[in-house]
């Protein structure tokens, strides 16, 4: 019924930026607490951050405090993730994770995932 869909990964340069977006369907967008996930390869998919309902609470992972925004326009449904300054270890696939309690997407067990897409961060 639900249906995360991310897009705007790419391939950018150290230093670089990029917006990912993740748009939702097939629910009511302001009941999710809305989260991004990370897996680089050959490691276990990480938590990036998350925003709440009306996006003026948020939570980064330490790595990414400082660099990351992430927000959400409910009036699109979409939740944004605005990567600054990234790094080669930045590289991964990112997911968008949706749930209507805080603890499932903070801790990687979201009622529902994005499909991802892929950030490659060249150094």
């Amino acid at each position: 019924q639900v249906q995360l869909v991310e897009s705007g990964g790419g391939l950018v340069q150290a230093g670089d930026s990029l917006k990912l977006s993740c748009a939702v369907s097939g629910g009511t967008f302001t009941t999710f607490v809305m989260g991004w996930y990370r897996q680089a390869p050959g490691k276990e998919r990480e938590f990036v951050g998350a925003i709440n309902w009306n996006g003026h609470a948020t939570h980064y992972t330490d790595s990414v405090t400082d660099r990351f925004v992430i927000s959400r326009d409910n009036d699109k449904s979409t939740v944004y993730l605005q990567m600054n300054n990234l790094q080669s270890e930045d590289t991964a696939v990112y997911y968008c994770a949706a749930d209507v309690l805080v603890n499932p997407v903070l801790h990687g067990t979201p009622t529902h995932w994005g499909q991802g897409t892929q950030v490659t961060v060249s150094s």
